[in-house]
């Protein structure tokens, strides 16, 4: 009776050491995007979150669109949006493989496009009073809910 529990132990450590392996081995995508405005220097806010000045490079979790601010003083400020778009290695079922079983890590680093600001340009009076008058009127025009 005693060699059976042995054997039985034995077993344990046969799988066990196999799920050890391979938990040691485990893999990991790190994902960066990278934002540069010309000039640099412009506070980023990537969806609603303040990230840095620019040039910036942040970790990101998930691929999909990101809404995008670029502020600076004396610039027109930049309100975009940018989809980073998933690799083939991220599919469902292949991202199985290669966020847990590879042996090392894969490093997806995006870089977007260099925005550019313009110089921030004043309203001429007379265009900022008649805009207030039109929205004066549609406000009075549609009334009360």
């Amino acid at each position: 009776m005693q060699s059976c529990h042995s054997l039985f132990a034995w077993r344990k450590v046969a799988w066990g050491a196999p799920v050890l392996v391979l938990a040691m081995v485990v893999g990991c995508v790190e994902r960066t995007v990278g934002i540069n405005t010309e000039p640099q220097g412009a506070t980023v806010i990537l969806n609603d979150q303040e990230v840095g000045k620019s040039p910036v490079k942040v970790p990101f979790t998930w691929y999909g669109d990101y809404d995008i601010i670029l502020r600076k003083k004396g610039y027109q400020t930049i309100q975009t949006h940018h989809r980073i778009r998933s690799p083939w290695y991220e599919y469902p079922l292949i991202d199985f493989f290669s966020e847990t079983m590879m042996p090392f890590t894969i490093h997806d680093d995006r870089v977007l496009e260099t925005f550019v600001l313009h110089d921030f340009q004043r309203p001429a009076k007379e265009a900022l009073l008649e805009r207030a008058d039109q929205l004066r009127a549609e406000a009075l025009s549609q009334g009360t809910p």
